[in-house]
């Protein structure tokens, strides 16, 4: 039997992103980041998300494309808890929701003060996906009365839109629902074995979790619309908030299923260097297609919307590279 062998290229960024997408674990060589080369350290998210898979793709991308530089990608919480550590000097580079970003930099809601970060870039759109099981009498958030769900992990940008969306639907999410705070790997672990009602969830499409969640259970789990509640979050939180679509193709579902979208953010310090901001956003752009064989969500990723991060300050050395890639 004839064996088929994968391309040079992608067996390398699949070993690559492999090696750099461990945790943090492996300690890169170099001192404290800086103009002159160091140790870069990105905060993602749960490993079965969009962020985990990306951000292991950036660290390999800086690693072999920033000279003097040596990035690492961290498992962690997600958007609040990243935001948390990069103001506090624990990551160099954060993932996040852009509502959460928004509350950061504003000194709201999750944040006492205002969080001293910017925005490197914006990113793709996170697509809220809301999954019951087929039997739990569910169709709208309204329904999840009474119900078990999984709200994410604590500290996550899916915690927050989680619980917006719960209160937009008249809910008390401390006691209208038993809610389970739990990562994505756990929630679809539970929704397989029956102990939960319902997950929400934030991120890319597709995100490696859902897929097998749909995969495993097949009919006896579905999507839930919920852009009925998209009106009362504008209102309150204003249009960070917008509809889309999860095409049926995403999870080989019947029809596609109308959802609230959030944009998310590449965040740093506001004291990272303009020079290393400059290198840092530019690579990004010059290995799109790295980032894409990784995940597609990555293909939302694009110089028109790339400054589009209000209220989010822009780094100013961001703002010089998409001044000259553009």
């Amino acid at each position: 039997m004839r064996i088929r062998r994968l391309p040079t290229t992608l067996v390398v960024l699949a070993a690559a992103v492999s090696l750099v997408a461990c945790g943090g674990q492996r300690e890169p060589e170099g001192g404290a980041a800086g103009t002159d080369g160091g140790r870069l350290t990105i905060a993602t998210g749960n490993t079965t998300g969009v962020y985990y898979q990306l951000g292991g793709a950036l660290a390999s991308v800086i690693s072999s494309k920033v000279e003097g530089y040596r990035a690492t990608a961290s498992e962690t919480g997600a958007s609040v808890q990243n935001v948390q550590g990069l103001a506090a000097g624990n990551y160099d580079i954060a993932f996040s929701l852009g509502d959460t970003a928004a509350d950061a930099v504003n000194g709201v809601n999750s944040f006492k003060t205002k969080q001293d970060v910017v925005a490197l870039t914006r990113l793709y759109p996170n697509y809220t996906q809301v999954a019951v099981r087929a039997s739990a009498g569910i169709s709208k958030i309204a329904d999840l009365k009474g119900k078990r769900v999984s709200t994410g992990s604590p500290n996550s940008g899916t915690e927050v839109i989680a619980r917006r969306l719960l209160e937009a639907a008249g809910l008390d999410p401390a006691r209208d629902v038993t809610a389970q705070r739990l990562g994505l790997p756990e929630s679809v672990d539970a929704m397989k074995s029956g102990s939960i009602d319902a997950l929400v969830w934030s991120g890319g499409i597709p995100t490696g979790g859902i897929t097998d969640l749909m995969t495993s259970l097949g009919k006896d789990v579905k999507l839930i619309p919920i852009t009925d509640l998209l009106q009362p979050l504008q209102t309150k939180y204003g249009t960070i908030y917008a509809q889309g679509n999860i095409a049926a193709a995403a999870y080989k579902q019947p029809a596609d299923v109308a959802t609230i979208i959030v944009p998310n953010v590449l965040l740093v310090r506001k004291n990272m260097s303009d020079e290393l901001a400059e290198k840092l956003t530019k690579v990004i752009y010059d290995n799109k297609d790295a980032l894409v064989q990784v995940n597609v969500a990555a293909k939302d990723i694009t110089l028109d919307n790339a400054a589009k991060t209000d209220p989010v300050p822009l780094h100013p050395g961001s703002q010089k590279a998409l001044d000259a890639l553009k």
